[in-house]
């Protein structure tokens, strides 16, 4: 955007400058010459900043991709990690009810002996 707007900042001095059409600029070009120039100019600083946002936005998108593709990974890493613990947990619980209904039953069992 910059460069557009030096380039028609030129085009605009070269118009106000140049304004005199009986005698031929220095570099022998006249100010419609000039004034081409700066256009084609400017068409090419418009077309290579085109170029340049398009390329940053690939990869803006590119890495986006990366990060979204990370992130679920982690999250299922994380996930099966709490399934695992959770698992484990039940298989824990299990075994602490299995061991309380054992020992409820012994103690009714003694009980029943006496």
């Amino acid at each position: 955007m910059n460069k557009l707007l030096v380039a028609l900042g030129l085009a605009a001095t070269v118009a106000l400058v140049g304004c005199n059409k009986d005698k031929a600029p220095e570099t022998g070009a006249t100010t419609g010459e000039h004034l081409e120039n700066a256009a084609n100019q400017a068409g090419h600083d418009i077309s290579d900043a085109t170029a340049n946002a398009a390329n940053e936005t690939a990869t803006a998108v590119d890495n986006a991709a990366d990060a979204t593709a990370a992130a679920a990974n982690n999250a299922a890493d994380h996930a099966e990690a709490a399934a695992h613990d959770a698992k484990e947990a039940a298989k824990d619980a299990t075994a602490a009810t299995a061991g309380a209904v054992e020992n409820g039953a012994a103690n009714v069992k003694k009980e029943a002996q006496q």
